[in-house]
Formats: C-alpha cells, structure tokens, sequence
C-alpha cells in the first residue's frame, strides 16, 4: 500500500508539473524576497560571488575525469535542441557543473531549476525584473555584489550568484529542499514551484 501511495505521489508530482511547464514562464520565475541576513551569512555570500578563480574542474583520478566526461557528453546531447552552438553549450555545462558542485548541488537539480525557471534563455527577465539563466532578482548585486545588475546576464556570474543563494537558503531550511526552493521562487510553502523543479530534476539526471 506504501509503494502504491508513493508511486501515485510521483505520478501526481509529474502531472502537476507538465501543467505548471504549459503556463506562461512568468508564473514559475523567480521572485527572491529581500530579507534581513545575518552579517556572516552576508559575508560568505559575498566572498562566494568575488572568488575570481575561473570554472576549472578537479579531479582526484582518472575514474572521476572519465566520469565527468561521460556526464558531460550524455548532457550535451540533452541540451542541443535548447542550446544549438556546441561551443557554448558545453561551456555553459562546464560551467554549471562547477558552479553546482562548488556549491554543494546536484548539477542536475541546477539544471531542472533553470528549466523550470528560463528555459535555458541567457537573456530572460521576468516580470518582477529576475535576471537570466537563475532568474535572480538584481537586488542581490546590491546586498552581496558590486551592484552592476548587467552582470546577471554573464553566464557564470548569474550561476554563481543563483547556486550560492539556493545553497544560503537549504541551509537556512536546514536542508528541507521543499521550503528553500520556495524561498529561491518567493512562494514558500506552496507546492507548484517546488514540484515542478523536482519533476525537471529527474529528467537532467545522468544514469551511467
């Protein structure tokens, strides 16, 4: 009986997603709240967003190298009809997976969440004024950057500020992914948001 509430769970959670996927791209964009941070967590967000070292990976051996590889050709595939010039999907992937892995995320849920959020548009601005890939609100330059919101619109700029603020706020949730990506939406404790990057989640993960 648990495994068969649990599969109709997923079944509704995939619906339910398809049908937020059909809205306009303006009900699912980002809409981070301003709020009052502690001067630590200010702090280390900022430090976060000024480390000038460039999107290089590491590995510890050959097997993880290959590894990546593997992740990387399987996403590119995925991604071409989204991102037709090679080049710069596989930078933009590159990236997105140093950025996601810096900051302790999985880069496939980073993934659903730009789908969810921009449809993988560099340039997309919602109608709250959430810039590109993340959709983060130009506030943020202000409160941890150097306030020159055009530069959301940088690839890496924009997945580093929109990686360290989902990171800031699974902390605050103490790691309840559900609430924090309320938060990063500006819809905590509703359900559409959350569902709908959990669906996309599934659909960017690599099964070697």
């Amino acid at each position: 009986m648990t495994g068969f509430l649990s599969r109709r769970h997923r079944q509704w959670a995939v619906g339910l997603a398809w049908l937020m996927a059909a809205l306009p791209l303006s009900v699912m964009a980002g809409n981070q709240k301003e709020e009052a941070l502690a001067d630590s967590v200010r702090m280390a967000l900022s430090r976060a967003i000024s480390d000038p070292r460039p999107p290089t990976p590491q590995f510890i051996d050959i097997d993880e190298r290959l590894a990546y590889l593997r992740w990387l050709g399987d996403m590119s595939d995925r991604l071409a009809q989204r991102m037709p010039d090679r080049d710069g999907r596989i930078e933009f992937l590159q990236t997105l997976w140093y950025e996601a892995r810096r900051a302790g995320l999985d880069p496939a849920l980073v993934l659903g969440l730009i789908q969810v959020e921009s449809a993988f548009r560099k340039y997309a601005v919602s109608p709250v004024g959430a810039h590109g890939y993340m959709q983060v609100m130009p506030f943020w330059t202000r409160v941890i950057g150097d306030g020159d919101r055009r530069r959301l619109f940088h690839m890496q700029t924009n997945l580093r500020y929109g990686c360290s603020i989902l990171r800031m706020y699974i902390d605050i949730e103490k790691g309840d992914l559900f609430l924090a990506l309320g938060r990063y939406n500006g819809s905590r404790g509703r359900p559409e948001y959350p569902n709908a990057v959990r669906a996309a989640w599934r659909k960017w993960e690599h099964r070697p």
